[in-house]
């Protein structure tokens, strides 16, 4: 059978969708699939004009998806608790729906604080349109929400969306951005003040690490597009997540992170510790040079030492059996190397996604250790709010899950570019040297959006 072209296979879909009035299920997602030809998936979605908009291209580069609009929408803007929402991901769960059905979306650093507009505390949707790429295979997705509406309206509502989908065109080139101010929240004086708290024996002997962040606000004459910056960024650094979302035409959240928070498919999953930062080299041996002062140094190898071991005994108790014994590597990115370990585990067959989001974030490579008092007094002194920035962002499924972790990361709003950085602080820490690593840590995007 030969593959369908994107055109023809929105054609045969819509078709599909004519003969599908005495479909049996009643309740929860009906899915309909095409095999298809796929377009640059980037320039498909920027192309679009529907609302959400949501990429997301895991690490290893296998598997890249483009979705508009949505037939499921769980937004939490408000307070809620863990139980309610335990409550909502298990009622979502009970529906019936096709195997592969994906929630996209994230949960904010603290989803006990208030979050940014129209992301919230944590947000997770169903396209109502998806493209796939898994490895060499393209699919075109079409979804339909039986539980809200009678499935005349249901497909009514997809045939519309079909209909509604634009060519693919190639994304323009990148044009620099005309900073007009710039706004750093803490600034340096503050920063200086914090990391000097922090890393004071008092302090220190409750609360030995705090992850410190600052957000840089470029306020712009014109905010850039969020998919020809986010393609841009994917070719600086291939090797980390690519993800975006665009719930309105006003504000994107765009990450280029090498971080994975988990990775759960049926009851294996993989995280890992990765913590610890110096710059790249200018040749090969500088970098090597560069790479094993990072292992061999005590300061960055104890932070690490603390994410992983926090990782370790938050999956003992939801696990059969914990792997945490592969050794210490480096992670390279095109301006810096991290420090990096891998932790796998046999998950007990009852243990649900949202147990693992509620053990593994936020971590303490953008947390801090213990977690309830570094969290706490980020809230209290950072002054700032984080939004989704070092969040949770991925997707949820029966049997693959993957999320990776926030910290490279721009929020995109009308005439402000936000970006955001953070270093661990632990004793020894200078706040000169630290506030640098910040520096280095948005090298790749300020290269990217602005002439240095």
């Amino acid at each position: 059978m030969s593959v369908l072209p994107l055109s023809k296979a929105v054609s045969s879909l819509s078709d599909r969708l004519s003969q599908l009035f005495d479909h049996s299920q009643t309740a929860g997602i009906l899915q309909l699939v095409e095999e298809v030809s796929l377009p640059p998936l980037m320039s498909w979605l920027a192309a679009q004009q529907q609302f959400p908009k949501i990429y997301w291209q895991g690490r290893d580069r296998y598997e890249e998806v483009a979705g508009v609009g949505s037939c499921l929408d769980l937004q939490f803007a408000e307070a809620v608790d863990d139980e309610k929402l335990l409550q909502f991901y298990q009622q979502q769960r009970s529906l019936p729906r096709t195997a592969d059905v994906r929630f996209y979306g994230g949960v904010a650093f603290d989803r006990r604080l208030e979050s940014w507009p129209e992301f919230g505390r944590a947000r997770f949707l169903v396209p109502r349109i998806e493209l796939r790429r898994c490895d060499d295979k393209g699919l075109l997705i079409v979804n339909l929400n039986l539980s809200a509406q009678p499935l005349s309206e249901q497909i009514s509502s997809a045939q519309e969306a079909l209909a509604a989908l634009q060519a693919a065109q190639p994304l323009p080139p990148p044009i620099k951005t005309d900073v007009q101010t710039r706004v750093d929240i803490p600034d340096f004086a503050r920063w200086s003040e914090l990391v000097t708290e922090v890393t004071s024996p008092d302090f220190n002997r409750d609360t030995p690490k705090v992850v410190l962040s600052r957000q840089t606000k470029l306020q712009v004459a014109q905010t850039p597009d969020p998919w020809t910056v986010l393609a841009c960024w994917q070719g600086r650094n291939p090797t980390s997540f690519q993800f975006g979302f665009q719930f309105s035409p006003e504000r994107s959240f765009i990450s280029c992170t090498p971080e994975r928070l988990y990775r759960r498919q049926l009851n294996e999953l993989v995280t890992e510790a990765l913590a610890g930062t110096t710059v790249r080299g200018l040749t090969e041996e500088e970098d090597e040079q560069l790479a094993q002062q990072l292992l061999d140094d005590h300061k960055n190898s104890h932070e690490n030492q603390f994410v992983g071991t926090h990782i370790e005994s938050e999956l003992r108790p939801l696990s059969a059996q914990v792997f945490a014994d592969e050794p210490l590597k480096i992670f390279k990115l095109n301006h810096i190397q991290h420090l990096h370990r891998v932790i796998k585990a046999r998950l007990r067959a009852e243990v649900s996604d949202f147990q693992l989001l509620q053990a593994l974030h936020p971590t303490p490579a953008v947390g801090g250790f213990p977690k309830a008092s570094a969290l706490q007094y980020i809230a209290s002194h950072e002054g700032y709010t984080r939004g989704w920035y070092a969040g949770a962002c991925g997707f949820l499924s029966s049997q693959l899950s993957e999320f990776a972790v926030a910290i490279r990361s721009a929020l995109l709003e009308p005439g402000c570019i936000n970006l955001y950085a953070g270093a661990g602080i632990l004793t020894g820490s200078d706040p000169v040297l630290e506030w640098q690593e910040l520096e280095n840590k948005l090298a790749t995007i300020m290269s990217i959006l602005v002439d240095f």
